[in-house]
């Protein structure tokens, strides 16, 4: 969710973020979604069927709310929330600190946590996160070498930007709307990447058996500019 050069070098751009839902909600959520809307579409079993016993990574975790649903309805083994947001983390902590020590709420960017941790992971998820917010020529092999033999990486991410321009056809990023924590405007990147770009990425860094799923959103309308699809991958030297 936060791992880019640009949040690097800013303020905490995710300091509002969840914020409202996080002082009404608090409980572990009762299903997993992928959706922009969190409300209709597949659940957990897109990272693999039964995960009993498995060590998986949330990537760009914000407030740990996807990472506490596999956690209590799942039993892993762990599930590491990683995320380089000060204000998401401590949120996370807040909301599902209990659930220690299988859920470990990790402050990192994405990358240089997967790069720490060569073969750690089975399952590695993103739902609208650090896939989004980080370049992909880095984010991509980081992936593959913290995947252990026959490891999955699933993320969603939007399948055109939210105002309905198209997904770009090459792999560059766009400039989008942000806050510092005092409320001035800022920007963050976000890649927005046609369906075949993400496949052709995913090849280069070392992954097969891409496949994608684009999910409509449950209510149509304005909702219905901002779909998102499913990228399921697997290491092809390692599975």
């Amino acid at each position: 969710m936060t791992d880019t050069s640009a949040v690097r070098a800013a303020a905490d751009l995710w300091h509002h973020y969840g914020r409202g839902r996080a002082g009404t909600d608090r409980g572990v959520p009762g299903g997993f979604a992928w959706t922009w809307g969190q409300d209709c579409g597949p659940g957990a079993e897109l990272l693999g069927g039964d995960l009993g016993g498995l060590t998986i990574g949330d990537l760009g975790s914000g407030s740990g709310r996807h990472a506490a649903h596999l956690v209590v309805h799942h039993r892993p083994a762990r599930v590491d929330a990683v995320d380089a947001s000060p204000a998401q983390c401590a949120m996370a902590e807040d909301l599902y600190g209990f659930l220690a020590p299988r859920l470990r709420l990790v402050r990192s960017e994405a990358v240089g946590h997967l790069l720490g941790h060569p073969g750690a992971y089975d399952v590695l998820y993103s739902v609208f996160g650090s896939l989004d917010f980080t370049d992909p020529a880095e984010l991509l092999p980081a992936a593959a070498s913290a995947l252990r033999p026959g490891g999955l990486l699933v993320a969603s991410t939007l399948g055109h930007y939210l105002g309905g321009a198209p997904a770009e056809a090459d792999v560059v990023p766009a400039d989008i709307p942000a806050r510092t924590p005092g409320g001035a405007a800022a920007t963050m990147r976000r890649w927005v990447l046609q369906e075949q770009v993400w496949a052709k990425a995913l090849d280069a860094a070392g992954f097969s058996a891409v496949s994608t799923e684009r999910v409509a959103p449950a209510v149509p309308g304005a909702a219905a500019r901002r779909p998102c699809w499913c990228v399921l991958c697997a290491d092809p030297e390692r599975s």
